[in-house]
């Protein structure tokens, strides 16, 4: 038998804020979106007080300033790094991991007979090992997780939303031959199943569906019928039989997107100009991480009259002649696609481009009809630029497309530092 665990991080985006102010310990703390616009992540005081997830920060003003709630803009280059600190810490712990989401990571934990701990005891082994996991990931990230274990991967995502809620189990929780299964999955919500989104609930429900054991005892043709295969295997996992193996690679992309809304409302063309640089400079470095060229850019805005209400959109797409990761062409492209889509006397509320039709980086095929461009010396060039950005901060050496002092960018008014992200940023101590 397999032992599936998911690891999921408590809060993430507002333990990443705690590390580097342990003040915010115990207090009621919500991280804002892009723009400042909307709660993304809240601390457990917050949700006690009633705050909820995607809420409009603007409807919670009052909320925040009666219970003197702590407000943090986002901060995705610190999360994403602290992230990446989390992953490599779980990677020690068991060859076998997939990444599935910023903050969550499912592991496959080694026999008993093969184990190499110090944890000897065969009854209590797997709790053992995983409150070891924990202590290690706070210790070495200083980020605190739950870890729920079962047989298959949607039994230990049950296992990691029950010992995330119940603190009574401090954090960790094995849901595998556990003597009360059957009443732990009628006292859940079946929407609360994994991969069961809100169409699927909706139709179980209608159908007197409602706890996880109401749909684990399904007539498994009905279910293939009704939710596809995908349904099909989610009810053999939830019966203890594994259907959805580690996904041990990721797949690659088949598309990069980076849009922003505006800080402010942009009215010219030469400001729209400086976006787009901006976001097509990200998905470019996005798009050598991965290793990977583009053949087909899109840029697409959306704007609004002026005393409008309502956002109109407009798009436009051009193809390459060669595949590409070169950051100045695809900035070129990128502004042949904005010009046409420009209007006078509209106001411009959101831009952003979407690179396509992605391939391996050394499967670029060559054109007869165009100028080829020496590839190795534009290679050696974005390597120099990335390797600099990530040594000493994003936009240390940026393009001047991009403008300067960007009036655009996003509401940021309580960001944090990067401090694992950018050396001027770095935290200090005064002794």
């Amino acid at each position: 038998m397999k032992h599936f665990v998911l690891v999921d991080c408590n809060n993430f985006f507002v333990s990443c804020e705690r590390i580097f102010n342990p003040t915010l310990l115990g207090k009621p703390v919500v991280v804002l979106s892009s723009n400042d616009a909307c709660v993304i992540a809240r601390s457990n005081e917050a949700k006690a007080l009633g705050i909820a997830m995607g809420v409009p920060a603007y409807e919670c003003k009052y909320i925040f300033a009666r219970h003197k709630v702590i407000v943090c803009s986002a901060n995705f280059p610190l999360y994403g790094d602290i992230s990446s600190r989390v992953m490599q810490t779980l990677a020690e712990f068991c060859t076998d991991i997939e990444v599935y989401s910023v903050d969550e990571s499912f592991l496959v934990l080694p026999d008993y007979e093969t184990q190499s701990t110090n944890f000897t005891n065969k009854d209590t082994f797997y709790t053992d090992y995983m409150r070891y996991i924990k202590t290690e990931v706070k210790k070495h990230t200083g980020i605190p997780v739950s870890i729920g274990k079962g047989p298959t991967k949607t039994l230990a995502k049950i296992a990691n939303a029950i010992a995330k809620k119940n603190l009574q189990y401090n954090g960790v929780f094995d849901i595998t031959n556990h003597p009360a299964l059957d009443a732990i999955l009628a006292s859940m919500d079946v929407g609360d199943i994994w991969g069961v989104g809100y169409r699927y609930t909706k139709l179980l429900k209608s159908r007197g569906i409602r706890t996880i054991a109401d749909f684990k005892n399904l007539d498994e043709r009905w279910v293939r019928k009704h939710m596809t295969i995908n349904g099909l295997k989610t009810l053999y996992e939830l019966r203890g039989m594994p259907c959805i193996e580690l996904q041990d690679i990721q797949p690659d992309k088949q598309s990069i997107t980076v849009s922003r809304s505006f800080g402010q409302q942009v009215t010219t063309l030469p400001q729209l100009q400086e976006a787009v640089a901006q976001y097509v400079t990200q998905a470019a470095e996005k798009l050598r991480n991965q290793r990977m060229i583009a053949h087909h850019i899109t840029v697409f805005i959306t704007f609004t009259h002026y005393h409008a209400t309502h956002r109109s959109y407009n798009a436009a797409s051009i193809e390459l002649p060669i595949a590409t990761a070169y950051t100045p062409d695809l900035i070129m492209a990128a502004h042949r696609c904005l010009v046409p889509l420009f209007k006078k006397g509209l106001i411009y509320k959101k831009a952003g481009v979407i690179l396509t039709d992605l391939m391996p980086a050394q499967s670029q095929q060559m054109s007869l009809f165009s100028i080829m461009p020496n590839t190795t010396e534009q290679s050696q060039l974005m390597n120099t630029i990335d390797t600099a950005n990530k040594k000493w901060g994003r936009d240390t050496i940026f393009y001047a497309a991009a403008g300067t002092t960007q009036p655009w960018k996003m509401k940021q008014l309580k960001k944090s530092a990067c401090f694992t992200t950018n050396w001027n940023e770095i935290l200090t101590i005064t002794i």
